[in-house]
């Protein structure tokens, strides 16, 4: 054992000193892995920081919700018939209130009329492009959002239709640029005074669609009082969160029965519905994620191929520059494992070197993305440790052929060769 540390220790340093002794030589074919291993590990990386990220983001909007309404997210098995979902029904508070009463897995069941390019107005100030939430009762329950000044609309003001509005932050900030309490005040919206209730506190967009930042909140009722809530060109959507423990896919199912009794659908004929939920976004992006990661493992393992061909020249090259040292190695005694394992242990070094060098580029880059950009990259241990050992797998695999040979050698003959 204490033998085959010493020659793995001489390896190491004999690797050393051939970096050293031939910097250009060693750094263009050690550059091949550095590439390769970049291309892996960052591939590795920026997948695993936005799987975890879309995953951190379902948490928080909850696995738990379907999306009901005219249009589905994706294709139904096929062609995306565009036109036949335009001509869909809307979804009605009456089918929020069966939907509640008939499923006794549902938590809360909500409706959600999306206005766009609102113009809103205070006094001297006014913004534009806002979203509208036109929402029946228990939409804050199923959206999670939090309210920073004021309150949000109660059950009464909801059922009543009374003229209240919440507003997103970035159309407070808008309507009040010196941050006046605009909880009180009246603002102009759908030709109507409205009276400011409450403010939600920052959250950004999510990955169902809604940006409240940018919108506002109203009962869904004041709304329909100008909007014609059975157009073609609205889409209302009935959000349902499942009772805590329950299982989705049952309460889908109960869902989407309830819905075709309501809507008297014939058995055989096609839902004139769609429910959605935000697992349909996630294996769509699974599947885009399997593309790139594909793609980026072809390329880095190209370059990897390429750098092990640099490699494997460097030991061939090393194997003839001491080809009367291996000589007088054999003449004193020395096994050929010894001199096998002492090439083989120099390539993996050398590859380990070149592939240090690009999980170390990776590590910048994702530092400089988290702190400089805000947007979390982070190389994990178990990259780390991919990086570590593709690299030494092409280490073994490209210098095993130029050990071999240098473990062949006639001692009589390396020691006369020049």
């Amino acid at each position: 054992m204490q033998y085959i540390s010493q020659i793995i220790g001489t390896s190491m340093i004999q690797a050393l000193l051939e970096l050293r002794a031939n910097k250009l030589r060693t750094f263009l074919s050690l550059l091949g892995i550095t590439i390769g291993i970049f291309c892996i590990i960052s591939v590795l990386t920026v997948l695993d920081s936005m799987k975890n990220g879309i995953q951190k983001e379902m948490s928080t909007l909850g696995s738990d919700v379907l999306y009901i309404g005219r249009w589905p997210w994706m294709d139904e098995g096929g062609q995306y018939k565009w036109w036949e979902y335009w001509r869909r029904p809307g979804m009605t508070p009456t089918e929020v209130k069966g939907i509640a009463n008939q499923v006794p897995d549902v938590a809360y069941a909500s409706l959600c009329l999306t206005t766009q390019s609102m113009t809103l107005k205070f006094e001297d100030h006014e913004v534009s492009s806002i979203q509208g939430y036109a929402v029946t009762n228990d939409f804050d329950k199923i959206k999670n959002f939090e309210i920073e000044k004021g309150r949000y609309l109660s059950a009464p003001e909801v059922d009543g239709g009374n003229t209240v509005v919440v507003l997103g932050y970035e159309v407070y900030d808008g309507l009040f640029p010196t941050h006046l309490n605009p909880v009180g005040k009246s603002i102009t919206l759908l030709g109507k005074k409205f009276e400011v209730v409450g403010v939600m506190k920052k959250m950004g967009e999510d990955m169902s669609g809604f940006n409240f930042d940018n919108s506002v909140v109203v009962p869904y009722y004041a709304a329909a009082a100008v909007v014609d809530m059975r157009s073609l060109n609205n889409d209302p959507m009935v959000l349902v969160k499942t009772a805590p423990g329950k299982n989705l896919e049952n309460v889908k199912y109960e869902v989407e029965g309830v819905l075709r009794r309501l809507r008297k659908v014939r058995p055989g004929q096609g839902n004139n519905f769609a429910i959605n939920q935000l697992s349909q976004i996630s294996e769509r992006i699974e599947m885009m994620f399997g593309t790139i990661d594909v793609v980026g493992l072809f390329i880095g393992g190209i370059s990897l191929i390429v750098g092990s061909f640099g490699i494997a020249n460097i030991m061939f090259v090393t194997v003839k520059e001491r080809t009367r040292i291996i000589g007088l190695k054999k003449a004193i005694g020395a096994r050929k494992s010894s001199i096998l394992l002492e090439f083989l242990v120099e390539a993996v070094v050398l590859c380990l070197i070149g592939g240090l060098a690009g999980v170390v580029i990776v590590l910048i880059l994702s530092v400089i993305s988290t702190y400089g950009f805000n947007y979390e990259i982070i190389l994990s241990f178990k990259n780390f440790s991919i990086g570590m050992l593709v690299s030494a797998i092409v280490g073994v695999l490209s210098g095993i052929i130029p050990a071999w040979t240098a473990s062949r050698l006639n001692p009589v003959v390396a020691i006369r060769s020049n």
